[in-house]
């Protein structure tokens, strides 16, 4: 019986491990491409930063402040120091989030960072890089003139 519970915790004990650092990209664009082009690109860098994955799902994010006249940009790619780039599609626009007021002109983005990611970071001992909002930063493509 011993055994088996040995078996059984070394197994667990794997597959956590497992979870924690395979490598998971769903983007659904290119974002490489586009972070290796010479197209001018704006950037942002998080007005505030929230890492607090001990405490559930959707617990680890920055805030970001956008100018109005990327709301129709039809994506936009976030960088994290140490935890990669993640493409998204903006939807919703709030004007604040926690104790972070919009200003005139501004919109607020949310954006989170996976549970695991934020995790296996702090276990590796960069929890103070990930908390850091300077290592936030959303790459817009520069719109269209009209």
């Amino acid at each position: 019986m011993r055994r088996l519970l040995i078996f059984i915790f070394i197994f667990l004990l794997s597959l956590s491990v497992i979870t924690l650092w395979w490598p998971v990209n769903d983007s659904a664009c290119n974002f490489e491409g586009f972070l290796a082009s010479k197209t001018t690109k704006f950037q942002v860098q998080a007005s505030k930063v929230v890492v607090q994955p001990w405490r559930g799902e959707h617990k680890s994010y920055g805030i970001f402040m956008i100018p109005n006249e990327y709301k129709q940009s039809p994506f936009f790619v976030l960088t994290v120091k140490g935890a990669g780039s993640y493409c998204s599609r903006q939807f919703g626009y709030k004007k604040k989030f926690d104790d972070v007021f919009a200003q005139p002109g501004t919109y607020l983005v949310r954006k989170f960072i996976r549970t695991r990611t934020a995790v296996r970071m702090t276990l590796q001992g960069l929890y103070f890089q990930l908390n850091d909002k300077d290592n936030w930063t959303l790459t817009f493509p520069q719109p269209k003139a009209e």
